[in-house]
């Protein structure tokens, strides 16, 4: 694939002009992501090529770079890329103004708990979704579409629908110019006409419901938690079979769901962030 057809080209909004090295500092941030979303099992040179939409030479040097930081790393026995110490490193520092599973851990297993479903929190990063946290339910038969690290893009998994529908309407439609992409890689349900109408369904029910869209006879549940400016930063989700979300229980999920969600963003409030 010719790298040349997928290029970023990035304005600094203050003189109006490109900015130099931006697309290779884009090319490597994708590269970041993919390898740290491919967590204890690394992933190969292949694979990051692909899924970065890069040719493994450019691939190949990039990761060298990286490597040569501290940012990745090499498994030299699989051949497979890894995140490297410099990623931790950074990433403890960050995680005092980011990083909210301290405070919401006690929720998310409270929410297994009461439902007896699997309970997430992901947090948004920028058109996407990333998982946090996962605390199993007591129910024997679970669903496996989420768990720590994986990434959905916004409105397609039901945390980043939630998150999605309370975005400002400008938002939205600048989501949706950027991402024409949508229903072609997640089935005719993610055209834009009909993931407005489920996002209209969510504002007024005020939690996403997700129908096996992912996977079939998988069922999922999603609740945005705001930040104190009232901004939808993080969500609680419900995922399992589809038999244990029949109506007769939906509702009862639901409010169960927005109460935890409630109490999360209480909390968030409260942290100053």
């Amino acid at each position: 694939m010719d790298d040349a057809r997928h290029s970023v080209h990035i304005v600094d909004t203050e003189f109006g002009v490109a900015v130099p090295g931006a697309q290779s500092v884009a090319r490597a941030a994708r590269l970041l992501r993919l390898v740290t979303a491919g967590g204890d099992a690394g992933a190969s040179v292949a694979e990051l090529a692909r899924d970065g939409a890069l040719t493994r030479p450019t691939t190949h040097r990039l990761l060298t770079a990286l490597r040569h930081e501290g940012l990745v790393d090499l498994d030299e026995r699989s051949g497979r890329w890894l995140p490297g110490p410099e990623l931790y490193l950074m990433g403890t520092v960050a995680a005092s103004r980011y990083d909210i599973t301290g405070i919401a851990r006690d929720v998310v297993r409270s929410l297994a708990v009461r439902t007896e479903e699997s309970a997430f929190l992901s947090v948004r990063r920028g058109d996407e979704t990333v998982c946090l946290l996962r605390e199993e339910g007591s129910f024997p038969i679970r669903s496996f579409v989420l768990s720590e690290g994986v990434r959905f893009p916004l409105g397609v998994a039901s945390a980043g629908l939630a998150i999605l529908a309370f975005l400002s309407p400008h938002d939205v439609d600048a989501y949706f110019d950027r991402h024409p992409e949508l229903a072609q890689q997640w089935g005719s349900a993610h055209v834009e006409k009909r993931l407005r109408l489920r996002l209209r369904e969510t504002q007024e029910r005020g939690y996403a419901l997700n129908p096996g869209l992912i996977v079939e006879g998988s069922f999922g549940l999603g609740a945005a938690v705001f930040d104190r400016d009232g901004h939808p930063q993080w969500a609680l989700s419900l995922t399992g079979v589809q038999f244990r979300f029949g109506p007769h229980r939906l509702a009862e999920l639901g409010r169960t769901l927005l109460a935890h969600a409630h109490q999360l963003t209480t909390r968030i409030a409260a942290t100053g962030r």
